[in-house]
Formats: C-alpha cells, sequence, structure tokens
C-alpha cells in the first residue's frame, strides 16, 4: 500500500467515480417522445448530468439547467446557467422563474426530464409570492449559522418557494415527468434533495415555523407572517399531478463508500462502514470517531488493524467564532485536538463535491505527525477550532484538499485509517 495519506487522498478520488454524471446517469435515460423532450435542473452535479444526458441522447432535445458558480460543463442543446450557493442570488431566481416557465409550456405528449442534485434548493432561490429575495437571503444564512440539518433547513426553504416541495412538478403537468437525482442528504430522501421540486411533500408550515422558533429565528418579520397564514401549501402525496411521473436515484452517498470499502479490502485492510448518514455536529461527531478509531488499536474491535472506518452523512457547524471553514474541516481538527498525535490513525474528511462549506478546499486530513508541525507552527488546534477556523488552521498546516469542483455531489466522505503498532 502506498503511503497513509496519499492512499487516503487517492481513494477518496476512486470513489468519486461511481458517482460521476457520466458513469451514473447514462443507464437510466428514458425513451424520447414524440412531442418534446425538455430538460429541467439544478444542482452542483446538474450541469455535469445535462452533458452525460445530451451525449447518449438520439432526437429532439431542448431545456433549462442551473448550478453552482464554477460548476458549469458546456451543453449543445440544453442551457446552462450559474447562480449562487449556499446562499440564493439574483441569477437563481431568474434561472427559476424561467424554469416555471418552460415547465408551463409542456403539454401532455411532451416529456420534462429532471436533473437533480445537492445545491438546488439554494441555486431554486424563486421567493413565494410575498417573500423577496432579501427574506430569504436572511433566512438561509441564520439556518446556515445556527447548525440546523440539511431536513430542518430545508423544510423551512420549500415553504418560501415558489419552485421547490413538489411546485416544479405542479407546472410540468399533465407531461411525463422523469427525475434523475444524485442523494446528498441522509437516507437520500427525495423529499430533501434539492428541497424536492418534483416530489410530493410531507411537511406543512406548520412544520417549518417549529424549526425556526426552535434556533430562535424571529426575523424577517415578512417570513413569519407567511408561513403563519399558512396559505397555498404544497403539493402532498396522492393528487394527479404524480400519476405520470417517475424519480430515480443515479447515485448515493452508499455507493462511494461501498466502492472505497472494495478498494481498500483488496489493499488488505479491514473495512467498516459506519453509516451513510451521520448528521450532527462535525466536532463531536469527531470525538465518537476517534473513540473508535482507538478502540479498533487498543483491543482490536470491532475489527483488528489495519483497519478503515468509513462513513458518510452531513454534519453541521454551530457557528461561534469568526473564522472560516466547512464541517469536514472543523471534523478533521476536532480529531487532531482530540488524538493530539497519537500513532497509527490517519485520516480524511471531503466534501464530494469539491467544495467544503464556501471555501476553495475539498476538506483536509491529518498524520500522526500533524500535531507536531502545529505546535513548530506555534498552532493551537483547539484555539482555532473553538474560532471556527478550519480553513486557516489547515491553510498554514498545508493539510487542505484541493481539487475543484468534481461535478458530482453525494455528501461527505470520511475515511480513517489505522495502523498496527
Amino acid at each position: 500500500m502506498e503511503k497513509p495519506v496519499s492512499f487516503l487522498k487517492s481513494l477518496f478520488e476512486s470513489s468519486l467515480l461511481s458517482a460521476k454524471p457520466s458513469f451514473c446517469v447514462p443507464p437510466l435515460l428514458p425513451e424520447p417522445v414524440k412531442g418534446r423532450n425538455v430538460v429541467l435542473g439544478a444542482g452542483k452535479a446538474s450541469a455535469a448530468m445535462a452533458h452525460a444526458l445530451e451525449e447518449h441522447w438520439n432526437g429532439y432535445l431542448e431545456g433549462l439547467v442551473v448550478t453552482r458558480y464554477g460548476h458549469k460543463v458546456q451543453c449543445r442543446r440544453i442551457e446552462i446557467t450559474e447562480a449562487g450557493h449556499p446562499v440564493p442570488d439574483m441569477a437563481g431566481m431568474e434561472a427559476s422563474k424561467r424554469m416555471l416557465e418552460l415547465a408551463g409550456s409542456l403539454g401532455e405528449d411532451d416529456q420534462a426530464i429532471c436533473l437533480i442534485s445537492g445545491g438546488g434548493s439554494a441555486l431554486l432561490s424563486l421567493p413565494a409570492e410575498g417573500i423577496s429575495l432579501e427574506d430569504k437571503q436572511a433566512v438561509t444564512g441564520s439556518l446556515l449559522r445556527c447548525g440546523a440539518t440539511i431536513h430542518q433547513i430545508n423544510t423551512v426553504r420549500k415553504h418560501l418557494s415558489a419552485i421547490k416541495g413538489g411546485r416544479l412538478a405542479e407546472s410540468c403537468a399533465p407531461a411525463a415527468l422523469i427525475t434523475l437525482a444524485i442523494s446528498d442528504v441522509p437516507r437520500d430522501d427525495p423529499t430533501v434533495i434539492a428541497s424536492g421540486p418534483t416530489v410530493p411533500d410531507p411537511s406543512t408550515f406548520g412544520d417549518a415555523l417549529i424549526v425556526l422558533r426552535r434556533f430562535g429565528i424571529t426575523e424577517p418579520s415578512s417570513v413569519i407572517r407567511h408561513l403563519e397564514e399558512a396559505q397555498n401549501e404544497t403539493p402532498k402525496p396522492g393528487g394527479n399531478i404524480w400519476k405520470n411521473s417517475c424519480y430515480q436515484l443515479a447515485a448515493t452517498p452508499q455507493k462511494i463508500l461501498e466502492s472505497a470499502e472494495k478498494e481498500a479490502s483488496r489493499q488488505g485492510l479491514n473495512v467498516i462502514i459506519l453509516g451513510d448518514s451521520l448528521e450532527g455536529e462535525s466536532r463531536e461527531s469527531a470525538r465518537i470517531h476517534c473513540g473508535i478509531a482507538r478502540q479498533i488499536q487498543r483491543h482490536g474491535q470491532p475489527v483488528r488493524p489495519p483497519a478503515l472506518i468509513l462513513s458518510g452523512g452531513e454534519t453541521s457547524v454551530t457557528l461561534k467564532g469568526s473564522g472560516k471553514g466547512g464541517p469536514n474541516t472543523e471534523f478533521i481538527l476536532s480529531m487532531l485536538c482530540e488524538l493530539r498525535g497519537q500513532p497509527g490513525i490517519h485520516a480524511i474528511a471531503c466534501d464530494t463535491d469539491g467544495i467544503d462549506g464556501s471555501e476553495d478546499n475539498a476538506g483536509a486530513w491529518i498524520s500522526p505527525e500533524s500535531f507536531s508541525r502545529a505546535e513548530i507552527l506555534k498552532l493551537d488546534p483547539c484555539e482555532y477550532l473553538e474560532n471556527n477556523d478550519s480553513h486557516g488552521f489547515f491553510s498554514r498546516l498545508d493539510s487542505l484538499v484541493v481539487c475543484g469542483p468534481t461535478m458530482t455531489n453525494v455528501n461527505d466522505f470520511r475515511a480513517i485509517l489505522i495502523e498496527n503498532l
């Protein structure tokens, strides 16, 4: 096996191949219909999904897809536009408006192929009537800072939107609706992926209010009033608009963990997958992972070293400091504080879309030497952790993982290598 950190980096990169749109989208493509075949989409992977579809499509094709800035893939027949993420912007609002208009032009002989991936919630930013873009930006910022889960955040987003929570599907009817999705959410819940624009929404205005009250979010007043008035609820299960609708998952977090497991086993490692849907505070999750790594190293339980711990999901960060960083770098920084250079344990944590939070890195890595290197540089990892400045710490330690946009998005990837001592 190659050097531990190099092995972990290459494992991350190779595992992503199973979630690349060029690999996972073509086998699921529907047959063209005699009417119009229109592609609609939103998400960090959706431009690459559109390109994969276009490369394997025979016949008439048109469409509009919105992706995050920097994630554009050029297509010939499908228009690709870019917008803001994670905080919505005017470009996303305009793209959403045009998408609804295109969906509304479809008839019963036509077919809508919707390409949905993580990030679509922010990109489909057209507000509901009575809500401004500034209102949505303010609420989104508050939810991102308070440590809310993606399920909680998207429950609110759906009820402030003119397109999410099944409303895009509502506009597509009576056309046939085929949704191909790449999951970036715990448990692969279609109602949460990009806030479920093409599936029935089981949540309510009341549920959205409960989320805001739980985290003490009381502004903007227009948002609270909109949710309290509870007018024009999102489309629910059982309606006629779902009779001509089909939803398929093209890639999931579990698939890349299984890919990593297969490669690590081939290298002679004993592998355990803790789960593909782990949530909670990044720093707390890191401490639990450290405990399992120590149990493996000291007692050979639940597997003997050399071993590899894998996990996925989406942890969160409650911002209390003024630093920069995302959930994955915070996870690795918390591990460093906990392990303090313990021999034989190496780790990596990365966002599979290539961007951890809002910075330019996918994640970070540590080795047993990382703690002593930090001491030489007079960097206190625990001080950086308390300031939520994991990006600043690993930038100075030269331990960031920078790969650029991967053109897919299947949540977080964590791998911990435990060596024999």
